[in-house]
């Protein structure tokens, strides 16, 4: 909206009338005598010694921006252009407020995969699968921490790098600077079929195929979504929608059948229903683990793998 600024309005506000009236409307004034003056359209309104008086309407001031808005009725914003000859200003319109945007970057690659590799192992996933991981540009080693680097593609291009730590006391889980949750870790990464299997977390979804592989199925026909974790449900029981999830539906207009395989947890139970409700156009199937709180305890439990694997919060898993 246009405005004047405090400094224009005080200037405006300093003008007395016989003065804007000689600059602008000499044609107004008449004189009565000695320093008393008068105006063509209103006889009764004099103006002496830097005042004026409205007589027959008992109105007086003492500059021009008071005679143009109560005696001419002119809008207050007018008055202060049409007495300092300036056009009002016009209020920017604030933008929104929006963070810097975090260049995506993913960690330097080490020279080899041995302690990723070492560490998957050890949590039951087979070596078929990490290698395809590995040779497909989905899973390497960080050059500094030695930390499980998986990672998500748009198109052809890295968007998404979910880091997990490796060492046996390691807590540590974390994403990439820059991350794009809409397109989380996934295997394989052109997604083929109409079932899609969905997880929290990576290694929960190659957790999953290893059991599929055990079983004597074909692991490479099934395509899996690592959502990088869930939200947690608000008090209502809904809860936002997984971006990934999101994304991969839209990219991926051939899927009809969607198997929840969340944890079996709180958090993971809610996240599954309300996912549920808010899918009903596709087949969805609820899948939690017949065994553990997850796809890698019941993996690790089918192979007979004891020990604590720890998570971010130092929960066994």
């Amino acid at each position: 909206m246009p405005y004047m600024t405090k400094n224009q309005i005080a200037a405006a506000r300093e003008m007395d009338l016989l003065t804007y009236l000689r600059q602008s409307e000499p044609e107004e004034l008449v004189h009565i005598g000695g320093s008393t003056y008068a105006t063509r359209t209103h006889d009764s309104l004099k103006i002496s010694n830097g005042k004026w008086c409205w007589w027959s309407h008992n109105i007086g001031g003492t500059n021009a921006l008071d005679y143009l808005t109560k005696v001419e009725g002119i809008p207050f914003l007018d008055a202060v252009q049409r007495i300092l000859g300036e056009l009002p200003q016009v209020q920017p319109t604030p933008r929104p407020f929006a963070p810097p945007k975090t260049e995506f970057v993913l960690p330097p690659k080490h020279a080899d995969n041995r302690r990723v590799f070492s560490y998957l192992r050890s949590r039951g996933i087979d070596a078929e699968i990490i290698n395809h991981c590995i040779k497909h540009g989905q899973l390497y080693e960080d050059a500094v921490h030695h930390n499980c680097v998986f990672v998500g593609y748009r198109n052809d291009k890295p968007a998404y790098g979910a880091l997990r730590g490796t060492l046996s006391d390691s807590t540590f889980a974390g994403e990439a600077p820059g991350s794009d949750k809409r397109f989380s870790f996934a295997v394989p990464r052109c997604a083929g079929g109409k079932t899609l299997c969905v997880f929290e977390a990576a290694i929960d979804a190659l957790s999953y195929l290893t059991l599929l592989k055990l079983r004597g199925q074909d692991w490479r026909a099934a395509n899996t979504l690592s959502l990088s974790g869930i939200y947690q449900p608000r008090k209502d029981g809904s809860i936002r929608f997984p971006a990934a999830l999101e994304q991969y539906l839209k990219d991926n207009p051939c899927v009809e059948r969607i198997v929840l395989c969340l944890d079996n947890d709180g958090p993971g139970r809610a996240a599954s229903a309300a996912i549920q409700k808010r899918l009903s156009e596709y087949e969805v199937i609820d899948n939690p683990p017949r065994r553990g709180k997850d796809y890698n305890d019941q993996l690790r439990l089918v192979k007979g793998i004891s020990g604590r694997v720890k998570t971010r919060g130092g929960e066994a898993r």
